[in-house]
């Protein structure tokens, strides 16, 4: 037996259902496919449990491809306060955290349940533990070859994500679908992910595993001022997480901690006051303590603030917030919470994200090769770029 529908969507994340209900709510039979038991598994887990589902500032400046432009059809015609609108429709309290970053109050699962009721209330079909096995071209679309059967449809919708975070099924699956269909893809690699050092480097480092402190962190012209954290591995937090998605294997990153403070004018002024007491007396005001012992112990510093010369206070003030760190790699997809680069744009029309040489063919959300920033950006892409998808299919 065949199901035959309108539109169908592979991938029951973010970027799908959004697709799914727009179709749906366009009059169009829509069914989703999906090889999870449960809709919506990066949503559940994304923000801590909150789900970070938008930026407020969302704009095609804090998005990585190789055609920046590409991102900007979709983002204007679904905008972050569409988004909220819908939010706000369903009664889900919600909250701005730092720089624009908008959460749920109580849980992501609130915004998997909107989605779901959505799909439900545009009559969408949501097919879950369904494991597709093939795509094909036929004369009325699509035919697609799945663990519950064989489903047809003129328009179909792959949103099945990216590499990161196998653990949650993710898989390279989109890939295979634009490969067989002869569509170019851009590198991909882990984005948004933790940096990894040297054994020498991180046995230095140990005593600070747990630390974490404001930073700027600078590779090239792109710097973002945001939380540094020492772990067991290396660097993360916010400011490297965000960072990782620039660098490249090989390349150099600069560690300013504590931006906002002129820690040279600090130490001077801690000598004039008192100049009896030690450099890392006078750090441990700025600093975390073991982050003060270390920067004093590994400049060399010794002795009271009165025994160095200011030469001296420059270099350990250098060493703090012009700290030249070259990452020996990243954690992987494994933590990484996006995957750069996918499915060329080039082959893509902006406005629909449909196929240009597949007529009735699309592809939304995290396989295509727009990555967003850290702090909700990544949602907006799925939301916008499955909007506009739902519009045409």
């Amino acid at each position: 037996m065949v199901g035959r529908y309108d539109v169908i969507v592979l991938g029951a994340g973010a970027a799908g259902m959004m697709c799914a209900i727009r179709a749906g709510q366009r009059g169009r039979s829509v069914a989703v496919l999906d090889h999870a038991a449960a809709p919506g598994e990066k949503i559940r887990i994304s923000g801590g449990g909150r789900c970070n589902f938008t930026n407020i500032h969302a704009g095609p400046k804090n998005f990585l491809s190789a055609n920046p432009h590409f991102a900007k059809s979709a983002l204007a015609r679904f905008t972050p306060r569409d988004f909220l609108a819908m939010v706000e429709r369903h009664g889900i309290a919600w909250h701005e955290k730092t720089l624009g970053q908008l959460f749920c109050d109580n849980s992501a699962k609130d915004i998997i349940r909107m989605l779901t009721d959505e799909m439900r209330a545009a009559g969408a079909q949501l097919l879950l533990r369904t494991e597709t096995s093939g795509v094909e071209q036929i004369d009325s679309g699509y035919r697609i070859s799945t663990s519950e059967g064989t489903f047809e449809a003129p328009s179909l919708v792959v949103a099945t994500g990216g590499k990161s975070i196998p653990k949650m099924g993710a898989s390279g699956f989109a890939y295979r679908i634009a490969e067989q269909f002869g569509l170019p893809l851009v590198e991909t690699r882990p984005g948004l992910v933790p940096l990894t050092l040297d054994p020498q480097l991180l046995q230095r480092l140990a005593p600070l595993s747990g630390i974490a402190a404001p930073a700027e962190i600078r590779h090239g012209k792109t710097a973002f001022r945001e939380a540094l954290l020492f772990t067991h591995r290396g660097l993360s937090g916010p400011a490297i997480l965000q960072i990782s998605s620039y660098w490249r294997e090989g390349e150099e990153i600069t560690v300013a901690i504590e931006p906002d403070v002129d820690v040279f004018a600090l130490l001077k002024k801690a000598k004039q006051a008192n100049g009896r007491q030690s450099a890392q007396t006078a750090l441990a005001e700025l600093l975390p303590k073991r982050l003060a012992q270390h920067f004093v112990e590994a400049e060399g510093v010794s002795g009271n603030l009165a025994d160095q010369s200011d030469k001296r206070l420059e270099q350990l003030a250098a060493a703090i917030q012009s700290w030249p760190v070259k990452p020996s790699g990243s954690e992987g997809y494994r933590t990484a919470e996006v995957t750069l680069g996918g499915i060329d744009t080039s082959c893509l029309d902006s406005r629909t994200m449909q196929v240009k040489a597949a007529p009735g063919l699309f592809f939304i959300g995290e396989c295509v090769d727009v990555t967003g920033w850290l702090g909700g950006y990544n949602f907006q892409w799925a939301w916008a770029s499955g909007h506009v998808a739902g519009e045409a299919a």
